[in-house]
């Protein structure tokens, strides 16, 4: 297999592979209310953790604040990458040299050597949101709660049901997730690191995976989503993010091997097992 088939395998093959799966085992089944009813009360027919105000708080509210924080440093750092070459072309004028005997000078040079990383990130994260928002308006889907199953109003209906590609499907926003989206969104992040061939950018994918899992099963635990909800918000921000990255950096640059962690020399336990030079006299 070639490496170029490779990637294609890894990168696309498997969560269109994963889309399949939750499809069939979710969308086709009642795999979705099985997992919802875990988290109802059997006396009132309720989510125990609908109207609990201080977990909407620290589930909701607050973990809003790393992709959002994320988005906005990548697109301050985009625009300051533009500052310093200004600066550069004028090195003997006394505004350049009193910025370079500041540290906002050693920042400025930091973000125009990564501008590409920066403006990559801030265009991932805007086509994920879109993407996301162009989902649930043209599906129509409601949440768990809103529907008849749990007191709410509305019938339960897949997204594939009403799917228009050009028009609003209905009022529902609930397919796919969209907390979960904006924690998912942070696996452009990993495409900055196997861009820099970072040795724990796997490690770190890992950790973005797990971070989105737990923002979308908070909500279900909350009646606002289903799980297949989550698994469906991952995927299409990993296939918005994937061929963002290919615009950016090529195949080449992401297939790239990973650097080997630096690793420390080990430290003698003898002083005799040091060297000469290094032994105290």
């Amino acid at each position: 297999m070639s490496p170029r088939q490779s990637f294609y395998l890894t990168h696309l093959g498997l969560p269109l592979l994963l889309a399949l799966v939750v499809f069939v085992a979710f969308d086709l089944t009642g795999l979705d209310r099985w997992f919802s009813q875990l988290f109802i009360d059997s006396a009132s027919g309720q989510f125990t953790l609908l109207h609990d105000a201080w977990f909407e708080k620290v589930t909701h509210k607050w973990p809003r604040i790393l992709p959002n924080w994320t988005g906005e440093a990548a697109l301050i750092g985009a625009l300051l990458s533009f500052v310093w070459p200004l600066f550069a072309r004028h090195p003997q004028a006394a505004a350049t040299r009193l910025l370079q005997r500041s540290r906002i000078a050693g920042v400025l040079r930091f973000t125009t050597r990564h501008r590409c990383d920066l403006l990559f990130v801030v265009v991932a994260f805007a086509l994920c949101t879109a993407i996301i928002h162009y989902l649930k308006s043209h599906t129509g889907v409601y949440c768990p709660v809103e529907t008849t199953f749990y007191g709410g109003t509305h019938p339960r209906l897949e997204w594939y049901q009403q799917f228009d590609l050009l028009h609003k499907a209905g009022d529902g926003r609930c397919w796919p997730g969209g907390h979960a989206s904006s924690g998912f969104t942070l696996m452009a992040l990993y495409f900055v690191a196997r861009r820099w061939r970072w040795a724990h950018a796997r490690k770190l994918l890992g950790f973005i995976v797990l971070l989105g899992m737990v923002y979308g099963t908070t909500r279900v635990m909350q009646g606002w989503h289903y799980m297949s909800h989550t698994f469906w918000a991952g995927i299409f921000v990993w296939l918005t993010c994937l061929p963002t990255a290919l615009c950016f950096y090529g195949r080449t640059a992401l297939q790239a091997p990973l650097k080997a962690p630096l690793e420390l020399p080990a430290i003698p336990l003898h002083a005799n097992a040091m060297p000469a030079s290094l032994r105290p006299e």
